[in-house]
């Protein structure tokens, strides 16, 4: 049994049930969409050639493979997730592309001392949801030699990511917010480390250095029609755990939901469907040599 910390065991819950199932049915939609800012962030900093790489929050692995093709046959790339249906699928996929230099391990990184080192650690959108972050990080900085380098993208602010933003201020007033729900949380939330300043401030506390963050702009497909951006905007996002949480209560009113995602949502359409920016921080750091 993998050990996780009590803060995020409901967090787990949440992302080894529910949410897992709807990443999978979204796929096309949230990979093809954050997939253009971690792309970004490894043409900005990306591993060596022969580099042991450290991919956190790998979910489905797919950036894991693609760090362990740019480090090559003499490097590797562990991919460690918390939930342990991502990485059945992770390890799955790497197989059937035959990436022999990639491999995946369940793992809670707010409470693992990893036993190897890495010369390059990476994070696409996974160290936002830990309940203590500088725990996670300082465990991240651990495990990479000195002069080791990270790289990490995070949702900045919610008004500069109206394809989340928009749906949960619509949504939010609609709906009721229960003083007990039966639904797992999933942890801090995909804003918790947009303001600049404090994400820094977590970086130095856990003992990182040289720290630098870009922001990067991206249009991102959140539906291939209307219809599929109001279920996409139902199903995942600050929005979506409103309702999920809701239960019952938000079934109710689904309909109203719906209609007016449709008006808000409408501002996005494109001949290639809805596309509505978003917006991260791209962030570079290293451990200090001495």
């Amino acid at each position: 049994m993998t050990q996780v910390a009590a803060e995020n065991a409901e967090a787990l819950e949440a992302w080894n049930g529910v949410l897992f199932d709807r990443f999978v049915e979204y796929r096309h939609l949230i990979i093809g969409g954050i997939a253009l800012h971690g792309d970004e962030a490894i043409r900005v900093e990306p591993p060596a050639t022969g580099d042991r790489v450290l991919d956190v929050g790998c979910g489905f692995g797919d950036t894991t493979q693609q760090l362990a093709k740019i480090v090559g046959s003499a490097g590797s790339a562990l991919g460690v997730d918390v939930a342990s249906r991502f990485i059945d699928a992770a390890r799955n996929e790497a197989t059937a592309a035959g990436i022999a230099n990639a491999r995946f391990d369940v793992a809670d990184v707010e409470v693992t001392q990893f036993d190897d080192t890495f010369d390059y650690a990476f994070a696409r959108f996974g160290t936002m949801f830990f309940a203590n972050p500088v725990a996670a990080l300082r465990n991240v900085c651990r495990a990479l030699e000195p002069g080791g380098r990270f790289v990490c993208v995070v949702w900045r602010r919610k008004l500069d990511n109206p394809w989340m933003h928009v749906a949960e201020e619509v949504v939010k007033p609609l709906v009721p917010e229960p003083e007990t729900t039966d639904e797992p949380r999933c942890g801090p939330g995909p804003f918790s480390q947009a303001d600049a300043d404090t994400l820094s401030g977590q970086l130095l506390s856990a003992g990182f250095a040289e720290i630098v963050l870009r922001r990067c702009d991206f249009g991102i497909l959140i539906g291939r029609d209307l219809d599929e951006a109001v279920d996409f905007n139902l199903a995942l996002g600050p929005a979506a755990e409103a309702v999920r949480l809701a239960g019952d209560d938000a079934k109710a009113i689904r309909p109203m939901l719906e209609e007016a995602l449709r008006k808000a949502l409408a501002q996005f359409e494109t001949p290639d469907g809805l596309v509505a920016r978003s917006s991260t921080w791209i962030v570079t750091a290293r451990v200090p040599i001495s």
